[in-house]
């Protein structure tokens, strides 16, 4: 602290910076420049760039470590001519032992020990070379080259400023590799993502119009009299499969639809998606003796229309399937919190038990109650997509006695 003050308050100005210290103002500048350069060769080159006009000298070149850690490629240069110089073995050379010994280098052309080069940096009219390793996270991942063509002194400030500005350039390399990576992997996923998408829109739809023509020609040849008692037991086992065949096929069709059709978000009355779910379901509910029960005043919120309709047909669906005989009735719940509607199904059926609790959203998953009960695995599947697409989650809850109760929460504010 200043001694003659009790606070130091001085506005950030990078202009007064500039005047008061040169050095301080360049690491400004070049932190500024990596923080906006859009790919590796723009920032190698516009680094090196800015380096040479810095320390005011002739010319440089940055070389990149290969992957194999043998040698290094030329990443970007300025100032002077590269041929033969497009590549530096790791183990020889100039470079090489600044990299190995992870040493700041300097160095008169004429007493290089490799003649050769030096002749060759001679030619491009050159007399000093400094070479700076590029390390992050203690990892020498190329070389700043740099270049005079007079007789140049340096002082430890010099020095220490060309070390500090080489370890920025080394991370700001090391930033661009991760990120360059990571954007290849994405675009990766992204064709394998719709390579399957491709993939399971062709097997749905190659699959439905077979199994409708199979479907079609079982029902008529049960219905020819030439057919003894077995080939109508037959044809009724193979219309039964082609049903179950386009079952599947249509909840496949949901389930890509829920997880990649775009959503029409919109204003949507709660109380009208569940007075049609239950007159879609009221023959089934009369039938057996099912009682419907569901809050006086409920929201309208916003959200897909088409989407909302799915996940409550879903829930009704699952448990009239899965509740069992004993199946009393079925409740629907409200409730809010500060950014969320949330919604509850509870019926007082057989409920769901042990392991299959940790896996009842998983695709194609079936508990061990459902078995001998036609279905697909996917209706739960389609529910929790499509909440969390309105940024919310499904679960289920773990404090029912009896039966079973899904709660979903929807986000109020969606775009």
């Amino acid at each position: 602290m200043i001694s003659d003050k009790k606070y130091i308050s001085i506005r950030i100005n990078e202009s007064s910076l500039r005047q008061r210290n040169r050095d301080l103002s360049f690491l400004l500048e070049i932190g500024n420049f990596f923080s906006v350069a859009p790919d590796l060769k723009t920032l190698a080159r516009g680094a090196l760039s800015k380096v040479l006009k810095y320390f005011d000298l002739d010319a440089g070149r940055i070389y990149l470590l290969d992957e194999d850690g043998t040698s290094f490629y030329l990443a970007a240069h300025q100032g002077m001519e590269t041929m033969g110089l497009e590549r530096l073995t790791y183990d020889e050379g100039f470079s090489g032992k600044a990299a190995r010994t992870r040493s700041f280098l300097a160095q008169y052309v004429s007493d290089l020990e490799d003649k050769e080069r030096a002749e060759l940096l001679s030619k491009k009219g050159l007399k000093t070379v400094i070479c700076v390793p590029l390390i992050v996270m203690d990892k020498v991942i190329g070389v700043l080259n740099l270049a005079s063509s007079s007789i140049i002194s340096l002082d430890q400030d010099t020095i220490d400023m060309c070390i500090s500005v080489g370890n920025q350039i080394a991370s700001a390399i090391n930033n661009a590799t991760i990120y360059q990576d990571l954007i290849s992997k994405i675009n990766t996923l992204n064709q394998k993502k719709d390579t399957i998408e491709f993939f399971a829109y062709s097997i749905s739809h190659d699959l439905k119009s077979p199994a409708i023509g199979i479907c079609g020609l079982a029902k008529r040849l049960n219905q020819m009299s030439c057919l003894d008692d077995n080939a109508k037991a037959y044809c009724g086992q193979i219309y039964k499969a082609t049903e179950q065949m386009l079952s599947l096929v249509e909840k496949l069709n949901a389930y890509i639809a829920a997880k990649e059709s775009p959503l029409n978000i919109e204003r949507v009355s709660i109380k009208e998606i569940i007075e049609e779910i239950r007159g879609e379901f009221s023959a089934k509910l009369n039938d057996r003796k099912i009682s419907w029960s569901e809050p006086e005043m409920l929201p309208e919120i916003f959200a897909d229309r088409v989407s909302l309709l799915r996940v409550f047909r879903n829930l009704v669906d699952n448990s009239l399937k899965y509740g069992g005989g004993d199946l009393l009735k079925i409740k629907i719940g409200y409730q809010e919190s500060v950014g969320y509607h949330i919604f509850s199904f509870s019926d007082d059926g057989i409920g769901i038990k042990g392991a299959d609790r940790d896996k009842v959203f998983e695709l194609f998953h079936r508990a061990k109650t459902s078995q001998g009960t036609a279905g697909s695995g996917l209706g739960l599947a389609i529910v929790k997509e499509i909440v969390e697409r309105h940024r919310g989650r499904a679960w289920l809850s773990e404090e029912a006695e009896k039966g079973a109760t899904f709660y979903m929460s929807f986000a109020k504010l969606l775009p």
